[in-house]
């Protein structure tokens, strides 16, 4: 997987990535699923998923079905914790100090599982199960990968699913190309 975040528009800046890791002069015609999940009906070897946040992007392309979300810090309703989370996930929510990168962090993740399998949020965020990750790291649950990501004033987590490989391969597909701006 490839992913790339910057300012701007989502699709613009997948159409810059395309064009510079494939050689894709313009964006491919992009179609829906019946979830709403787009993909280009031309380039079936190509899947891709894009996310915007207050000016800020996040896109990525790969071989198999991925996700992304990226989200800018801001405080939001009390409760909201409780809502989203499951119970294990709000005891790691307040184990990492109960603060809202932290709550953006599950958030993202579960924003990029969704997006992944194309379900969308049409199930209650806290049964959306995520690994319980830190900025940095990676994970995989459910045959799927994640990472997280993070900066100064935002979140980012890219889920992918997993290939078909030995249990001793320990690199995660969305360890590969990130470029951040």
């Amino acid at each position: 997987m490839i992913l790339w975040q910057g300012n701007g528009e989502a699709y613009k800046l997948l159409a810059a990535l395309l064009a510079s890791e494939y050689g894709l002069a313009a964006l491919p015609e992009l179609a829906r699923q019946e979830g709403g999940k787009p993909f280009f009906p031309q380039r079936p070897d190509l899947h891709f998923n894009v996310s915007h946040s207050s000016g800020l992007a996040l896109c990525g392309v790969g071989a198999a079905p991925l996700g992304v979300d990226i989200e800018v810090v801001r405080p939001r309703r009390a409760g909201l914790a409780r809502y989203i989370c499951a119970p294990a996930e709000y005891a790691w929510y307040e184990a990492m100090g109960g603060d809202w990168g932290s709550l953006y962090t599950l958030w993202t993740l579960k924003e990029a599982r969704v997006k992944c399998t194309g379900r969308g949020l049409r199930q209650h965020p806290n049964t959306i199960a995520v690994p319980l990750i830190a900025p940095g790291q990676a994970g995989e649950l459910d045959g799927l990968a994640f990472r997280c990501y993070a900066g100064p004033g935002w979140r980012g987590a890219a889920c992918c699913v997993l290939p078909e490989r030995p249990p001793e391969t320990v690199a995660s597909p969305c360890d590969q190309n990130v470029s951040f701006s």
